[in-house]
């Protein structure tokens, strides 16, 4: 397909650049048989009991860094772990660096570059790895925010708190899984009077989720990977909930390419720990989500795609004329929809 196919103009004032305060007070369209508008604070009666809704836990690190190399500034966003002291990054200015530089960072942290790649990809080896590279990321690192939420100062201390889930725990991702943001300890405790049970997977999100589809058709587009388990635990509490009738929810579409890539095509989940590549598009037969919750995404991007292939095409640009006709706020920080699939119609 064309990327033009998902275009669409979106007015500047309707990206969010706060979330609703509290969280579960942020705006739900749902999309099914109709457009219906609710607030997150609904979803327990727009659920069933036994329906399961599958989260994604991964923590977001404060992976942007600033350093030099030699007397030249360079800023780099970590974007995936390759190894215990490995992460590829995208760095500015990328050209100048050559394998074998050594960048000092703040806090008297360095790495080496170990590699270049395309798009301003660099591969850095670490002077340390693990815990000890994650407590200096903790110290000097800051909050990688995507590139539409504008601070002149970068990332401030609310986006600390509001850039994470209350799911947070499994650090590696450089961005939210945004979906996730909407909850509270609130909505999730009316969520299990309702008979709603949840189940946690982990998807560490890549900044390449934020980079542009720079092809012209679908088909030439390479997906970044990005690393996700799925352990036997939540593997068989999925199946335990296909076989008592209940539906797959999808906390985000992080949780959905996660849970697509490890499905066999009986729907079945097996328990996985790998990259996923997985890219959706119109056209793609759907093997173990039954709905989506998600936020609403960028036009020409990848997720957007991939909302259309799950309830279609022309419903989703009519969902989203929809939001915007009605001010709902769009992107990381902003509101969400319910997304019933096409063939259910």
């Amino acid at each position: 397909m064309k990327v033009s196919d998902f275009d669409f103009d979106l007015p500047p004032a309707l990206i969010a650049d706060r979330p609703a305060v509290p969280r579960d007070s942020a705006r739900l369209l749902e999309v099914a048989d109709g457009l219906r508008d609710h607030i997150v604070r609904e979803l327990p009666v727009l659920l069933r009991p036994g329906d399961l809704l599958v989260f994604n836990d991964t923590r977001v690190i404060p992976a942007r860094l600033f350093g030099r190399r030699g007397a030249a500034a360079v800023e780099v966003t970590l974007h995936k772990r390759m190894a215990a002291e490995r992460w590829r990054a995208f760095a500015r200015p990328a050209r100048k660096l050559k394998p074998g530089d050594a960048i000092a960072f703040d806090g008297g942290l360095s790495a080496t570059v170990a590699g270049k790649g395309e798009g301003g990809e660099v591969e850095l080896a670490f002077d340390r790895g693990g815990a000890e590279l994650m407590a200096a990321l903790a110290a000097v690192g800051r909050l990688p925010l995507p590139p539409y939420i504008k601070r002149p100062g970068g990332a401030d201390e609310r986006d600390r708190s509001d850039y994470q889930t209350i799911f947070a725990a499994r650090d590696g991702a450089v961005a939210a899984p945004t979906a996730g943001l909407h909850f509270t300890p609130a909505l999730l405790a009316a969520l299990q009077a309702h008979g709603v049970a949840r189940v946690a997977v982990t998807l560490h999100v890549g900044a390449g989720t934020f980079l542009p589809v720079k092809a012209e058709d679908t088909k030439d587009h390479v997906m970044h990977a990005e690393v996700g388990v799925i352990d036997a635990a939540a593997a068989d509490v999925i199946a335990r909930t296909r076989a008592a009738g209940g539906r797959i929810v999808a906390v985000g579409t992080t949780s959905l390419r996660l849970l697509e890539t490890a499905a066999g095509e009986d729907g079945r989940i097996q328990p996985f720990s790998g990259d996923t590549n997985l890219f959706i598009t119109p056209g793609y037969r759907f093997k173990a989500v039954d709905l989506l919750l998600t936020n609403f995404h960028l036009p020409r991007s990848t997720l957007f795609m991939l909302v259309c292939a799950f309830a279609g095409l022309d419903r989703m640009k009519a969902a989203y004329e929809h939001a915007m006709a009605a001010g709902y706020r769009f992107y990381s920080y902003g509101d969400c929809c319910l997304l019933h699939p096409e063939t259910a119609q």
